[in-house]
């Protein structure tokens, strides 16, 4: 039986679902998924909510669900957020040690990240993470603890990740209005890459991708650093649009025919295959050339993929285990393959990493980063002080932590 007090909630509010993960954290430290609640979100474009009453609806039948699956009563979750004003970088800071004997105290240290987490944003943007990677002393580089080491000064290197204030509010408002609390906001990507990646991916290095219906994520590991995040205002819904556009078709039709036969590749030999749609009564029945939905969806994805890699840069270089892909978008037929192509890298579906629970669900990309999100939440459990980063809330006096 599990302790109520070890019950963890990640709750992800998309653009095609909303996702709820219930999860348990053993005093052994193994996190296990008791329950998933999901419901079709549809207040929601591009991964930021634009209709506060359907939104609330759609995240209490999530929790509800998830709820009686694990059979818990939900009073609180780490919440997702996305968007395309959710953006990451990497930042420095610099303390000079001043002691006699040069000798690099904790305090030294603390006084480094301070000024590392000291960032100029834009006056309506609010931090959402600072991750601390790693230090130099003087002109020695990627050094993991410098306290003992002798220098003139300490430079600490983080990774900051901000987002829009009162769009992050809108999520918040939508999840108090329920009487459940926000123990903290977490940025998806982030969620996702710890629900997928290993302690050998991230060492070795690694980019994951959630691809969502309204938005793309992605966040790149190296040497177990985060060095790179962003967001895309671009996602599988927009794949829908251009097959919409390009057919003629109804948009409802266009998100059928994309899952039932779309694909991110162009087969050979697909020229002539023709598919019938049925059509209003007193009206002929259409064909589609399936040649050509495929080409459209391709396009689209190909330059989703490169836009990615666009804003990796260089940094790709670092990702020797590879690209992991995630969320919904991931399910595409021949998505893997166009990816190959487009980051010359090994490149796969993303499973959760080193969580139990219902295997049927662990093995869906649009369920990782719910879980990751409640993953998130029992490491910050387990650590009993603030998450990887030291989260100071930018949103307490929002919702009166």
């Amino acid at each position: 039986m599990f302790d109520p007090a070890s019950i963890v909630v990640g709750l992800e509010i998309g653009t095609s679902k909303v996702c709820a993960a219930v999860g348990d954290l053993t005093p052994q430290g193994a996190f296990t998924v008791l329950g998933l609640g999901q419901a079709r979100s549809r207040g929601v474009r591009k991964g930021e909510i634009m209709d506060p009453q359907k939104a609330a609806e759609d995240i209490r039948f999530a929790l509800a669900e998830a709820e009686q699956m694990a059979d818990v009563e939900i009073r609180s979750v780490f919440l997702g957020v996305t968007g395309a004003h959710v953006r990451g970088f990497n930042n420095r800071g610099i303390h000079p040690v001043v002691s006699a004997d040069r000798e690099i105290t904790a305090e030294d240290v603390e006084d480094a990240i301070r000024n590392a987490k000291a960032v100029n944003l834009p006056a309506d943007h609010a931090v959402i993470h600072t991750v601390r990677q790693d230090f130099a002393v003087d002109d020695l580089e990627d050094i993991e603890n410098p306290v003992g080491l002798v220098g003139a000064r300490v430079e600490a290197r983080v990774h900051v990740v901000h987002g829009h204030g009162n769009r992050i509010q809108n999520s918040i408002r939508a999840v108090q209005g329920l009487q459940i609390e926000v123990e903290q906001v977490v940025f998806n990507g982030l969620a996702g890459a710890l629900a997928v990646l290993g302690k050998e991916q991230k060492e070795l290095g690694a980019l994951v991708i959630d691809l969502g219906a309204g938005a793309t994520g992605f966040a790149l590991y190296s040497d177990s650093i985060l060095r790179h995040s962003g967001v895309l205002a671009v996602g599988g819904d927009h794949v829908s649009n251009d097959l919409a556009l390009g057919l003629n078709l109804p948009l409802g039709r266009a998100e059928q025919l994309k899952l039932d036969h779309g694909g991110a590749l162009v087969e050979e030999g697909s020229n002539g295959s023709l598919l019938t749609l049925g059509s209003e009564p007193g009206l002929p029945d259409r064909t589609i050339n399936l040649s050509h939905l495929r080409r459209i969806m391709s396009l689209r994805l190909e330059e989703t993929l490169e836009l990615v890699a666009r804003d990796v840069g260089p940094l790709l270089a670092q990702a020797r285990a590879g690209v992991f892909l995630t969320g919904g978008g991931a399910r595409t037929r021949d998505l893997v393959a166009l990816a190959e192509r487009v980051f010359q890298l090994p490149v796969e579906i993303a499973r959760t990493q080193d969580v139990s629970g219902p295997t049927a669900s662990l093995d869906q990309p649009e369920f990782s980063t719910a879980i990751g999100l409640a993953r998130f939440g029992a490491l910050r459990q387990r650590r009993r002080q603030p998450p990887p980063g030291g989260w100071k809330n930018p949103f307490s006096s929002w919702f009166g932590r």
